[in-house]
């Protein structure tokens, strides 16, 4: 079994994903538009807005969509974890999800990791980058 998180970015997943391919390598596994749903035309649907995309983050998958298409998103109550493997590392990520976005606390030696931080990136997911997570 899986637990995989799905984020709906209400009109911005293309600008998402790229930004994710750039900042972490990212690759898309799928991406569908809601323009190819047969239903589509019936229920007047967005287009070329992404009904659906699958991005292979390291070892994980993330599934996107643009959702409804109804403005900003909103991402609230949770945070994704990038676990990597030297600070080096960690700042590389730490600083290209940070562009354009918040810092929330900054990459730092903690009690339980040599390098811990978080940042909301431009999208408003919060990341928890950390070296050492098990």
């Amino acid at each position: 079994m899986q637990v995989q998180p799905y984020l709906f970015f209400n009109g911005r997943c293309e600008e998402a994903i790229e930004f994710y391919r750039t900042a972490l390598g990212a690759e898309v596994g799928m991406l569908m538009r809601f323009k190819d749903c047969p239903e589509s035309v019936e229920h007047g649907s967005p287009g070329e807005k992404v009904m659906h995309a699958s991005l292979r983050v390291g070892e994980s998958m993330v599934l996107l969509s643009d959702g409804s298409c109804q403005g900003q998103p909103s991402f609230q109550g949770f945070a994704l974890t990038l676990s990597v493997a030297d600070e080096a590392e960690a700042r590389r990520f730490f600083s290209a999800l940070a562009e354009g976005g918040q810092v929330q606390m900054a990459l730092e030696k903690t009690f339980f990791s040599p390098c811990f931080g978080t940042v909301a990136d431009r999208f408003g997911v919060t990341w928890m980058v950390i070296v050492g997570a098990t």
